[in-house]
């Protein structure tokens, strides 16, 4: 003849005492546990359009595309949630370490169009004043200006990025055409990598 085990015999005594193990979900709701991956939201404010999230996503949840609308450039993020795995490398690598984190809802079931499931955020981008390519996020460049401080002064195109917000500097400067040599003003202007490295050669 078998006995039963004393663990069994504990966990049924106690399983008589407490309740059951499991919670009355739907009918009442579910607290998930504090270190819970849920529903990764986009915070505008503290996002700066860096990528890292796009990049490092395992799932291909985020995706981004850059536009250039009348010499306005835009940056659009847009996160799936349908086929998101909820891993947090999105919140774990974001530069700011707020720009997008996951919360603990997980109730994402729905009966409407898988459209539904999507989140967009779009950001303003920086452009280079000579040959119109796109260089960083508006709210990266501020990111970094503000981190380095003084120290902006170092950088002409981040100085000037810097003295542009309040308007202390010229914002409508006319680009080089294409093919023209640079000058040597040419230096102090928002330039990409590509144009700042010839510029400081040819000028």
């Amino acid at each position: 003849m078998k006995y039963p085990k004393l663990r069994e015999l504990k966990e049924a005594v106690r399983a008589l005492i407490k309740g059951p193990y499991t919670t009355n979900f739907p009918y009442k709701p579910h607290t998930p546990y504090e270190r819970f991956r849920g529903r990764p939201y986009f915070y505008e404010k503290d996002c700066i359009g860096c990528t890292a999230c796009a990049q490092v996503c395992p799932a291909g949840a985020i995706q981004f595309e850059d536009k250039m609308i009348n010499g306005k450039a835009t940056r659009k993020f847009k996160i799936s949630l349908d086929i998101c795995i909820f891993c947090g490398q999105c919140q774990a690598n974001c530069l700011t370490g707020k720009g997008i984190m996951l919360s603990q809802e997980f109730d994402l079931a729905t009966t409407g169009k898988r459209e539904d499931l999507k989140e967009e955020v779009e950001k303003e981008l920086i452009i280079c004043d000579c040959c119109q390519e796109i260089i960083a996020p508006l709210d990266q460049y501020l990111w970094v200006a503000e981190r380095l401080g003084p120290l902006v002064f170092s950088n002409a195109s981040l100085m000037l990025f810097y003295l542009r917000l309040p308007g202390l500097a010229m914002s409508d400067i006319p680009s080089s055409k294409s093919g023209e040599e640079f000058l040597r003003q040419d230096r102090i202007k928002i330039l990409c990598p590509r144009c700042r490295r010839e510029a400081s050669l040819k000028s």
